[in-house]
């Protein structure tokens, strides 16, 4: 997601969001024991959105 994208989101939604790619990090992990990844840069793309979510939610619960 670009930083544009994320400032849109709503309160809930970028919780839904932050849930989503949680799992779906969970999910390439897994993939990469077993071998299975297609693409090894979607964990660290995964992990930078995850931060940029941290992150906004954050800002806006101060």
């Amino acid at each position: 997601m670009k930083k544009k994208e994320i400032n849109k989101l709503t309160k809930e939604q970028s919780v839904k969001e932050f849930e989503k790619l949680k799992k779906d990090l969970f999910n390439i992990r897994f993939q990469k024991t077993n071998g299975q990844v297609k693409n090894p840069s979607k964990i660290n793309e995964t992990k930078r959105n995850i931060a940029r979510l941290k992150t906004l939610m954050e800002r806006k619960n101060a």
